[in-house]
């Protein structure tokens, strides 16, 4: 069993797949059309590894947003400890270096029998292939009184753009003293350890301009992940600061009463300076529409092809697929799209097919110098995939062990950025 160290982990992220992606072919191939539906990491990713290859395909990516921002390091914006604008990345390298067609608009629909993707603006694609990455929606009615509406004066946040941009302020313009209430979803929801990091974080941000303000964590749940290294972390950082309350405790969250800006469980209502409330979340519409998601709400896909069970032909990678051990995870949605480009490529060429290597690697703040990392590896097992071996944080690691995570993690940031973006 391959033992993997963080670095090489990196180096997965980078000229060695797409080393990987060039079969030989013959010279006189016609292309191959291949849409790709989301222009998030998992889409980004696809489409780039796609077309940096040798395969002849002609890449076409459907985004209706012009500028991508990232979720992954959007904790550290809240805690005003980086821009938004360090978050946020264009698709101009795609374009111009690549040769993509990007495409500012978003998929209406898709026809697998007749191979078109029609769009919102009336315009259709022929395709040969298609890929969807769809990210996740919310649950319809998963906390009573929490609609659209209320996620004005509640925002989630879990979608990075405006919704972070509106945590921020009411954070900034919280008075000290106040509670910040967390409301975090049931399993399985995108990036297992963000609302804790976002705890963390905030409480950070609260120590520097707001030391009389408490964090309540409200939790769907009665365990986490990381809940070792993250509740360690709370009383080395932040005494009597955050709160966290399993449903065991409250009885899960039932209901939001948004004039009051009160979280309401089965046993008690809880009055929050700001609330940020996190619903159950489930495959994006597209996904849904298109009869890609079985009753668990997110869609089932043959683990080395990452094609959709459901839907011949259609291919899925991301957070809307059910990955078994893999978490929905940006760096998990970049190995899955390489591997899900790998797979396309043999396709396209007639090449031998290859059981492909997945992983995901990444770095959660527990404070602005204290972070803790993962370095997992996967393997399809038995029609799901299962992990192969993984490296985690202890609690017991060193100080000096944990302020260098932290500043290893900005490097992997921008490497793994430009590996999705160019």
């Amino acid at each position: 069993m391959k033992s993997w160290t963080r670095r090489e982990f990196g180096g997965l992220t980078g000229a060695a797949v797409l080393t990987a992606l060039r079969p030989r072919r013959a010279r006189s191939q016609a292309k191959a059309k291949v849409a790709v539906i989301g222009g998030g990491v998992g889409g980004a990713t696809v489409a780039r590894y796609l077309a940096a290859g040798t395969a002849p395909v002609e890449v076409t990516l459907v985004e209706p947003s012009g500028l991508y921002s990232t979720c992954f390091f959007s904790n550290l914006y809240l805690a005003g400890l980086r821009s938004f604008e360090s978050l946020t990345h264009g698709y101009e390298t795609l374009r111009r270096q690549y040769g993509i067609a990007v495409v500012h608009d978003s998929a209406a629909m898709i026809d697998p029998v007749a191979k078109i993707v029609g769009l919102s603006s009336g315009a259709k694609l022929s395709y040969d292939r298609v890929v969807l990455a769809p990210g996740i929606a919310f649950q319809d009615r998963a906390i009573d009184g929490y609609d659209a509406a209320a996620m004005q004066i509640m925002p989630h946040a879990w979608k990075a753009g405006a919704q972070t941009k509106l945590l921020r302020k009411q954070l900034q313009s919280m008075e000290d003293g106040g509670v910040f209430v967390l409301v975090v979803p049931p399993d399985p929801f995108r990036c297992p350890p963000a609302p804790y990091e976002r705890a963390s974080l905030v409480a950070s941000y609260f120590q520097r301009h707001k030391p009389r303000s408490k964090i309540l964590v409200l939790d769907a749940k009665s365990t986490f992940t990381g809940q070792d290294l993250f509740q360690d972390a709370w009383q080395r950082h932040y005494p009597g600061m955050i709160e966290w309350l399993p449903a065991e405790f409250t009885g899960g969250v039932k209901a939001v009463d948004v004039k009051a800006r009160s979280v309401i469980t089965a046993e008690e209502t809880f009055k929050a300076a700001v609330a940020n409330v996190i619903p159950a979340q489930k495959a994006g519409h597209l996904a849904q529409q298109m009869g890609l998601a079985d009753r668990s709400g997110w869609c089932p896909v043959d683990p080395v092809t990452f094609e959709s069970t459901l839907q011949p032909s259609i291919h899925l990678v991301g957070d809307a697929i059910i990955a078994g051990d893999m978490p929905k995870s940006a760096f998990s949605a970049n190995s899955q799209a390489k591997a899900c480009a790998f797979a396309l490529a043999s396709v396209l060429t007639g090449s031998s097919r290859s059981t492909p290597h997945l992983f995901n690697s990444c770095y959660t703040f527990l404070a602005p110098d204290d972070a803790w990392s993962n370095a997992i590896s996967y393997k399809p097992l038995a029609g799901t995939i299962r992990t192969a071996h993984a490296s985690i944080s202890k609690v017991d690691e060193s100080s000096e062990m944990r302020r260098r995570a932290a500043r290893e993690a900005e490097g992997w940031y921008d490497a793994f950025t430009r590996d999705v973006f160019g």
